[in-house]
């Protein structure tokens, strides 16, 4: 948990236009260290996502290691964790709700999925395992 907090904090860190102007979204792809390796932003949460992805294909060309984590500024769909899955990413953090069939899928794919990461918590909704807990750890973590 505490990776996933500290790279989403790097994200932030790391969206000017938001900075700016309040009124865009953000996708980032970190390591399994939290280092993240890219961060793009765009006024569709969609097209970040679609950003990061397109990146770490290209990445993939030059025999890099696979993102372990996607990172988003809002809401996470069912179209997010889709594009996680297609592009092989084990898990899925942002700092708003996930819906209901983004829940469905993480868990039935076996994607790590968490939302309301802020501040120093987070709500663990799949693959507890991925973050470093236990399936009781995560329910006490998230009530």
């Amino acid at each position: 948990p505490r990776t996933v907090l500290a790279a989403l904090a790097a994200m932030a860190d790391r969206q000017p236009l938001f900075a700016a102007t309040g009124g865009v979204h953000a996708a980032a792809l970190a390591d399994a260290r939290g280092v993240l390796a890219c961060v793009r932003e765009d006024v569709g949460r969609h097209n970040a996502v679609d950003k990061v992805v397109g990146a770490t294909v290209c990445r993939r060309g030059r025999r890099s290691a696979p993102p372990a984590l996607l990172l988003v500024s809002g809401r996470i769909s069912f179209e997010v964790v889709q594009k996680a899955l297609a592009a092989r990413i084990p898990t899925v953090a942002g700092i708003s709700a996930p819906t209901s069939l983004a829940v469905d899928l993480s868990r039935t794919a076996g994607i790590g999925l968490a939302g309301f990461a802020r501040g120093d918590t987070m709500e663990v909704y799949a693959h507890p395992e991925r973050f470093g807990l236990s399936t009781c750890e995560a329910a006490i973590r998230s009530g």
